[in-house]
């Protein structure tokens, strides 16, 4: 077979190439169950035969929203593909006002929805809606189960009008909106073809380090997001076999049951292993305790290609086998690569986890770029710490002369859903505008420096790029989130969210007389003097305009349901600065 030209291409490529009995392996009732290449095939074309038999015409829209990753996610996106329609994935955290908005912004007709949860929030919006119909993957009172469309499609006999549909289907051919969560106003309509998407695959295959009998996947970043679809497409392109975590705080729990090689990871999800391997260690003692943290920070000076010399690498060989075999036991002791996406990644993590031999392999992109633009490798020298590797092959990368990174290439999208004049806003004939700012070093690697809308002036007209300042912070264990401040004022200042659960560990370790609520904790003095130590330390490494003069607690967790964050996480800065304008104005008015 040749190469794959359209989304639903994938699954049939595998078949002929390297076809499993675990192409997608989802845990039910506590038991892991397994779909072969060829049964998934089966129900997609049965899901395609039952959909024609509902009269779903080409270019039709059907949404799906689902809590966490599971098999029928697949079956339906490939299902509906086959036959020219569009998946719509709407993230299932957002409010059921959002989900109205993106229905009808889409005007899709049919919904699957994974859970009672999700079914109320649709069902709320569902009379506002063109919807004909919802459909659940869990078992739901009231609600259609999707298995009725296996029934429905279960006589075989339009089977060749599905395939006249397939072949009609072209790489240019829209495949599906995703809607970005922006950090101000509606969300936007990314459109990505059919061949955006499968060339972004083709292209990053390079990348991932297969090793042979290793090709077992863990899976838990939602399928919504562009990063982790894509991942699925090249991981069953690669004739790999993908387990869908149950939720991301069994990450531990599964990953010890199915061993994975591979992981695609979120630097959030990294810190927050990080911070747990730290709790326990300080509960150690004498001479274990002293052995870890020696072992840490042999690891913080750890260097790719071995550039720290012999006598460096005994000690990480002697660290590996007393310390770090632990942590990669920890995470069932096959894991070799941890692909890393949708934020900025701490220098010193992506060492330490390497120097316990666990790669991490940063990557950046957007969902408009289909998403991957770079990813390191480790082979052929393609790795450097503190950069997103070399830019994957047919994709341009162009530096501006503002230091904005303009991007050209087949992953670049088909345009803004319904709005043809913010999609000429970001495009330059055939560049993207990402509206990050970055570099490009002698050997070609990427660097991503900041984002051009965040950086801000001071009254002073110095220029602050407030994620130089973010980054650094959140290395602290004390903050859990930051975000600086200071667009035309006298100075830089920053709101910082404390990590709650690791201060009352401290206030219990240091016996220290404090609060544990989330408000006594912002309240605390001691806290505050704690805190503006770690804002000190920070502030050595930063020009004397950039530094921080000034920060204030907030008395609550920041949070996609508080509205603080995006449903990938990222902070919504207008949101943000509203909430606190109170402690805005103690900073700057008082």
């Amino acid at each position: 077979m040749t190469k794959p030209k359209r989304l639903f291409d994938f699954p049939y490529h595998q078949l002929e190439n390297n076809p499993t009995d675990s192409a997608l392996v989802t845990k039910y009732n506590g038991e892991w169950i397994k779909t072969s290449t060829q049964e998934y095939i089966n129900k997609a074309n049965a899901i395609s035969r039952a959909l024609l038999r509902l009269g779903v015409q080409k270019n039709d829209k059907i949404a799906v929203i689902s809590t966490s990753n599971r098999t029928e996610w697949n079956i339906v996106d490939i299902g509906v593909l086959q036959l020219g329609a569009q998946n719509i994935p709407i993230y299932p955290t957002i409010s059921a006002e959002d989900y109205e908005y993106v229905l009808n912004h889409s005007e899709s007709i049919y919904c699957f929805v994974s859970d009672e949860e999700v079914l109320e929030k649709v069902n709320k919006v569902k009379g506002n809606t063109k919807l004909k119909d919802i459909y659940s993957f869990d078992h739901i009172e009231g609600c259609k189960h999707y298995s009725e469309l296996f029934k429905l499609g279960e006589d075989e006999s339009n089977q060749p009008e599905v395939e006249a549909r397939k072949n009609d289907v072209q790489p240019e051919d829209l495949a599906t909106i995703i809607y970005t969560s922006g950090t101000t106003g509606k969300p936007k309509g990314v459109m990505l073809s059919h061949w955006n998407i499968t060339s972004n695959a083709i292209d990053s295959y390079p990348r991932i380090p297969l090793k042979p009998n290793q090709n077992k996947v863990l899976s838990f970043l939602p399928l919504c997001h562009i990063f982790e679809r894509l991942l699925i497409y090249l991981y069953q392109y690669a004739g790999l076999s993908i387990y869908y975590a149950e939720a991301i705080d069994k990450i531990g729990d599964n990953a010890k049951e199915i061993s994975p090689n591979l992981m695609s990871v979120v630097p959030r999800l990294l810190e927050k292993v990080y911070d747990k391997i730290i709790a326990k260690a300080e509960e150690l003692t004498g001479i274990k305790k002293a052995l870890f943290f020696w072992a840490l920070k042999l690891g913080e000076q750890w260097e790719p290609y071995q550039k720290n010399g012999a006598w460096y690498e005994f000690k990480l060989k002697i660290a590996n086998k007393l310390i770090f075999s632990k942590w990669r036991e920890a995470l069932g002791g096959e894991l070799h690569t941890m692909v890393s996406g949708s934020a900025a990644l701490q220098p010193r993590l992506s060492r330490i986890f390497c120097a316990a031999g666990m790669q991490v392999m940063e990557g950046y992109g957007l969902t408009e770029t289909s998403p991957v633009i770079g990813v390191g490798m480790y082979k052929d020298a393609s790795f450097k710490i503190g950069t997103v590797g070399k830019p994957i092959r047919n994709v341009e990368v162009k530096i501006a002369e503002d230091g904005e990174i303009l991007i050209k290439g087949p992953n670049v999208m088909m345009g803004y859903y319904k709005d043809d004049e913010k999609t000429a806003s970001v495009m330059t004939g055939d560049y993207f505008h990402t509206g990050d700012k970055g570099e490009l070093d002698q050997e070609g690697f990427l660097k991503i420096t900041g984002r051009k809308k965040e950086m801000f002036k001071t009254s002073g007209g110095k220029y602050i790029i407030p994620t130089l300042l973010e980054n650094e912070l959140k290395q602290s264990r004390f903050i859990e989130q930051i975000m600086v401040i200071g667009e035309g004022e006298k100075m830089p200042a920053a709101l910082i969210q404390p990590n709650f659960e690791f201060i009352r560990e401290w206030i219990q370790h240091k016996q220290q007389n404090i609060g544990v609520s989330e408000t006594e904790i912002a309240e605390s003095e001691i806290i505050h003097n704690r805190i503006q130590e770690e804002v000190d330390s920070c502030n050595t490494k930063f020009g004397r305009w950039e530094q921080i003069k000034k920060f204030e607690l907030t008395p609550d967790i920041w949070s996609i349901d508080g509205g603080h964050l995006t449903p990938t996480m990222k902070m919504k800065r207008d949101v943000i600065k509203e909430k606190y304008h109170h402690l805005i104005e103690k900073i700057y008015r008082k």
